[in-house]
């Protein structure tokens, strides 16, 4: 009886946490319209009092590691070992954890609508504003969310050897009794919501693609319900094999395809205004980066268009970076803190950059040989694959893209079973197989879940509900990411200092 108590208590956590999303779950499944409802009420008022608040939190992010990593405290490092990984398959995993399938969803809808609705006027082209204001979503802000939680879970496990906890990761937390279990459900939950949220979106593009290469209408709640199934039985199988034979293998070759469509696109099209653009939009978001961080004077696009577009990115990015900054720690490991924080802002934010700068501009570049736009990339599921049409090979490259996208989403859930595992066995870097299974099931019940929430009404889709859930679902990890930049910031000093006596 004592060693059952023992268990349970060791064990609440995951407990508290599958519940409250097995319940949450059913009531998509059974009151799916109430359900809606309610989040649309409460995402607005969480949007009309709190959407500043993210612009703040996400540049202070990105100012407090710029700050950490060229201070003495960025040589300090992670564990005593040499780097786990090699430089290539740590950007594999980085980038295929952290952004994945998003790039794909977005590759060619963003840049387009930027460039139909310019949201700034600086006095730059049109072009280059729709590409400076689609880096800002996408570049240093979102990597530094998951940045801070990167430095505070390496920190915590390689430097102070303590439980893969972000609870008991500050000491502050220490001296509250229940506080520490709360963060890591708090943890736990948002980390859920923002992986579903990807599968959601993006195993609804995959049936986008399919329908439109089969020339038939989109929409078919079905075949995305066993996309979702498919998905997550392949994560679960890669993260039953663990970080080297799954996870890292499938990273490498999602690296390998997306070089490839990159490279497709990019020598079929105006290589010289794609350098072009890449290199005026970087230049014009750094030195506008402050001024668009705060939505100040002429770089303020209006509370509408931040609400639809800005506040949702800053809430999916906080959705996403519990998992990916622990992920991001955990193979990192060996590395410096001052690699691992540069690494982390400036290679996937430049590979982004670049990426969106040869999509878009050639995206362009149709819109003005066709001589009129009809609202062709206006859907963001379907988008890419009638871009492509405009290609050689358009079938076999958009039979590609649908593997990419698959494998994208595979590497983020696979990462997230992994990660989530960590939690539930606290103190084994190498999580038992029972909680692999646990989470992949949990997983994927919730993602059909909130596919079936996106079909609610004729007027919605998976994006829509997504950005209303990710609105409330990541305002008390927002809360908790501002208390964490502050005590993160004495205990590095302290230990700095510690070392320095």
């Amino acid at each position: 009886m004592k060693n059952l108590i023992s268990r349970v208590n060791r064990n609440a956590k995951l407990f508290i946490s599958t519940g409250i999303l097995l319940v949450t779950a059913l009531f998509i499944f059974f009151a799916t319209g109430t359900f809606y409802n309610f989040i649309e009420d409460v995402s607005i008022w969480v949007r009309e009092w709190f959407g500043v608040f993210y612009l703040w939190l996400g540049l202070a992010c990105v100012l407090f590691l710029l700050a950490i990593a060229i201070s003495k405290i960025g040589s300090l490092k992670l564990g005593n070992s040499p780097p786990e990984f090699n430089r290539g398959s740590w950007i594999a995993m980085l980038y295929s954890a952290g952004m994945g399938a998003g790039i794909l969803l977005r590759s060619v809808q963003e840049p387009v609508f930027m460039f139909q609705n310019n949201p700034i006027q600086t006095g730059s082209s049109a072009e280059v504003i729709a590409l400076e204001y689609t880096f800002y979503q996408w570049g240093f802000t979102a990597w530094a969310f998951y940045g801070v939680f990167a430095l505070l879970v390496g920190y915590s496990i390689f430097i102070k050897n303590d439980h893969i906890r972000l609870g008991t990761s500050l000491n502050l937390f220490n001296r509250v009794k229940y506080l520490p279990g709360g963060i890591d459900i708090l943890t736990i939950l948002t980390t859920v919501l923002g992986l579903v949220a990807a599968v959601g979106l993006g195993t609804t593009q995959i049936e986008g693609g399919i329908s439109h290469l089969l020339s038939k209408p989109t929409g078919d709640l079905w075949i995305t319900l066993l996309l979702v199934f498919i998905i997550c039985f392949i994560a679960f199988l890669s993260a039953w094999q663990g970080m080297h034979k799954g996870i890292k293998r499938i990273s490498n070759w999602n690296i390998y395809l997306t070089f490839f469509l990159l490279a497709f696109v990019f020598v079929q099209s105006d290589m010289v205004l794609i350098f072009s653009n890449f290199v005026l939009a970087t230049y014009h978001y750094i030195i506008d980066f402050i001024p668009l961080s705060i939505a100040y004077g002429n770089y303020n696009p209006g509370k509408e268009f931040l609400t639809d577009w800005t506040y949702y990115y800053w809430a999916f990015w906080l959705a996403w970076a519990p998992f990916t900054g622990i992920f991001i720690a955990r193979i990192s490991k060996g590395r410096t803190i001052r690699e691992m924080i540069l690494g982390v802002l400036i290679i996937p934010s430049l590979g982004t950059f670049f990426w969106f700068s040869v999509f878009g501009s050639s995206a362009f570049d149709l819109i003005d040989q066709w001589g009129s736009y009809n609202n062709e990339f206006g859907d963001v599921f379907t988008s890419l694959f009638i871009f492509l049409q405009n290609y050689p090979l358009s079938v076999i490259i958009n039979l590609l893209v649908l593997i990419l996208l698959i494998g994208f989403l595979v590497t983020s859930v696979d990462s997230a079973i992994y990660v989530l595992s960590m939690f539930s066995s606290e103190k084994n870097k190498e999580p038992k197989k029972k909680f692999r299974l646990i989470w992949a099931l949990i997983i994927f019940i919730f993602s059909e879940a909130i596919v079936v929430l996106g079909n609610i009404k004729p007027t919605s889709n998976v994006l829509t509900a997504m950005q209303k859930f990710l609105i409330i679902g990541s305002l008390p990890f927002a809360f908790f990411t501002a208390v964490v930049i502050i005590l993160l910031t004495g205990s590095l000093f302290k230990k700095t200092k510690d070392a320095e006596r």
